[in-house]
C-alpha cells in the first residue's frame, strides 16, 4: 500500500521497493524512505519474536530520497509476502525516536519505544490508535492526513465482550456494528433478521493442541506411541459438528489448508481419524496398557464463539475412553502464553494465525521455536526438508516437499490440530465493505464505510 511498484534487482539478491509519493503521519509529517529503514531495521534489532518473520532481511538501504532496496541472506528463500505482515508496519522515525524508539544494533537493550506504540500508532493509515485498555476496548480515531482521502468515520471503538449473548444482544440492538465470537446457535437465531447479515471466510487460523516431548515434564509423552495414542483417541468430527456447528475444516498438521498445497484430502490420506482400537494399540506399544495422565493447560476464551475450556473438556471425555487422564489447567491468556512459549507447558490447546500467507512461517515455526517449547529435538534431516521447500521455486516440486513435511509430523504427533475455523461475523447492515480477511480476524479497515 505504500509502494507503487516493486522488483527484483541486484541479480535477483534484493528487492526495490518505489514507495508512494504524497503520504504522510498522523502528525502531519512526510512518510520517507527513512522511515521504511529506520521501522525494518528496528524489527530485525530488537530480537523479539516478529523478527523471525524478517530473518532473510540483509539489509535495508535507501537508494536515494524514496527507493528502498532490500537485501536478501538467500534470494531463494522468502521474503516479499512477509513485507504484507502487520510486523513490518512503517511508522514515522520521528515519532518512534521521540519516544523512546532506537532501530541500530543496541535496540534490543536501549529501545523503549514498546509502550508508546502499544498505547498509540505512528503510521500512515486511515485510523489511528489513541487508546489500549486490556481487557476492554481499543479506541481508533481518524488520521486526517491520509493519504487515501477522508476516512469514512470519525472514531471506531474495538470493545472487549467476552460473553458471546452480550455481543448478540448488543448488535440486535444496534449497539455495536459488528459482533466476532458467536456461538453457531447465536449465528442461526440471527437468520430472518433484516437488520443482521453474516459476513464469512475460510480462515488460516486453527486451534491446536501440543503434546510434550520431554520426559521431565511427563515420561508418558516422551514416547511417541503414546503421543500417537492421543492423537488417534481424539473425536476431531464431534468437535467440528458438535461444537462449531460444523463450520470448520482440518488440515493433517501444521500447514492450514490453502497453505503449502495442503487440502482435505490429506487429512484423509495421512491425517490422524478418532480410531480407539488404534490408540489402545499405541498404548501396548509404549508400554502403557492401562494408559496415563498428563496436565492440559488452557485458558478462558472463546474462538468462533467455543471456549476453549469446553473443546478440552470434549478431548478430556474422547482421551478417557482410552484410560488417557488429562488433567485440566486453566490459566489467565497472559500467563498460558508465558508458559507455553517458555517451554514450561506439557500440553495447551491455543490458537496460531498468520502474520502472513508464507508457508515457511508456519513450516519453520513448527521445527524451531514451536519445537523448543514442546521439547522436540528436531532431527536435521527435516530441518533440511523444511529449508529445501522453501527455496524450492518450481511450484509441484514444493507442495510435494511440503507433504512430505507434513506427514513426518503426523508421525511424530507433537502438533494435533483440532480445528481451522470458517469465521462468520455479524454485521448490522447500517455497514458495508466489511471484508473479513482469512488471516488474523483482520478486516480492511479503510473499505469500510456507512451504508
Amino acid at each position: 500500500m505504500l509502494a507503487t511498484k516493486w522488483e527484483r534487482v541486484n541479480g535477483g539478491k534484493a528487492w526495490l521497493f518505489t514507495l508512494r509519493q504524497g503520504v504522510k503521519f498522523w502528525d502531519g509529517s512526510p512518510f520517507t524512505a527513512d522511515d521504511v529503514k529506520f521501522s525494518l531495521d528496528r524489527l530485525v534489532n530488537l530480537k523479539d519474536q516478529p523478527g523471525v518473520y524478517a530473518s532473510n532481511l540483509e539489509a535495508v538501504q535507501v537508494v536515494d530520497p524514496m527507493p528502498v532496496d532490500l537485501g536478501m541472506k538467500d534470494p531463494n528463500s522468502p521474503l516479499l509476502i512477509n513485507c504484507a505482515a502487520p510486523s513490518f508496519a512503517i511508522y514515522s522515525r520521528k515519532l518512534g525516536s521521540a519516544n523512546g524508539g532506537v532501530s541500530d544494533a543496541s535496540a534490543n537493550t536501549a529501545d523503549k519505544a514498546t509502550q508508546y506504540l502499544n498505547a498509540t500508532s505512528a503510521g500512515t493509515a486511515a485510523y489511528r490508535m489513541v487508546s489500549w485498555e486490556r481487557n476492554t476496548a481499543v479506541t481508533l480515531v481518524r488520521n486526517e492526513h491520509w493519504w487515501g482521502g477522508k476516512a469514512p468515520f470519525e472514531r471506531v471503538v474495538i470493545r472487549h465482550i467476552a460473553d458471546g449473548a452480550a455481543q448478540l444482544l448488543a448488535v440486535r440492538r444496534g449497539d455495536i456494528d459488528a459482533a466476532f465470537n458467536l456461538t453457531a446457535e447465536q449465528l442461526a437465531s440471527l437468520k430472518g433478521d433484516a437488520n443482521v447479515r453474516l459476513e464469512s471466510t475460510v480462515s488460516l487460523d486453527y486451534v491446536y493442541m501440543t503434546l510434550t516431548g520431554n520426559a521431565e515434564f511427563n515420561p508418558a509423552l516422551a514416547k511417541r506411541e503414546a503421543r500417537q495414542a492421543v492423537a488417534h483417541a481424539i473425536d476431531y468430527d464431534g468437535i467440528i459438528n458438535g461444537l462449531v456447528g460444523g463450520f470448520a475444516v482440518r488440515p493433517p498438521s501444521f500447514l492450514p489448508i490453502c497453505a503449502g498445497g495442503t487440502t482435505e484430502a490429506y487429512t484423509k490420506e495421512f491425517g490422524y481419524r478418532q480410531d480407539l482400537d488404534k490408540a489402545k494399540a499405541f498404548l501396548q506399544q509404549a508400554g502403557l496398557p492401562g494408559g496415563f495422565e498428563f496436565d492440559l493447560s488452557i485458558t478462558n476464551a472463546a474462538i468462533v464463539g467455543t471456549n476453549y475450556q469446553v473443546i478440552a473438556q470434549k478431548v478430556q471425555s474422547d482421551l478417557a475412553r482410552v484410560g488417557i487422564r488429562a488433567n485440566l489447567k486453566p490459566l489467565d491468556p497472559v500467563n498460558l502464553r508465558t508458559q507455553f512459549n517458555g517451554g514450561k507447558t506439557t500440553s495447551v490447546i491455543t490458537f496460531w494465525n498468520p502474520p502472513s500467507p508464507e508457508t515457511d512461517l508456519w513450516a519453520s515455526a513448527s521445527i524451531e521455536r514451536v519445537a523448543r517449547r514442546v521439547g522436540w529435538d528436531v532431527p536435521q534431516s527435516m530441518r533440511d526438508l523444511v529449508k529445501a521447500a522453501a527455496a524450492e521455486q518450481d511450484q509441484a516440486k514444493q507442495v510435494g516437499l511440503y507433504k512430505q513435511y507434513q506427514q513426518q509430523l503426523v508421525d511424530n504427533a507433537h502438533y494435533l490440530i483440532l480445528l481451522q475455523p470458517i469465521y462468520r461475523i455479524a454485521v448490522r447492515n447500517t455497514l458495508k465493505n466489511f471484508n473479513v480477511t482469512a488471516a488474523g480476524w483482520y478486516v480492511e479497515m479503510e473499505q469500510v464505510e456507512p451504508a
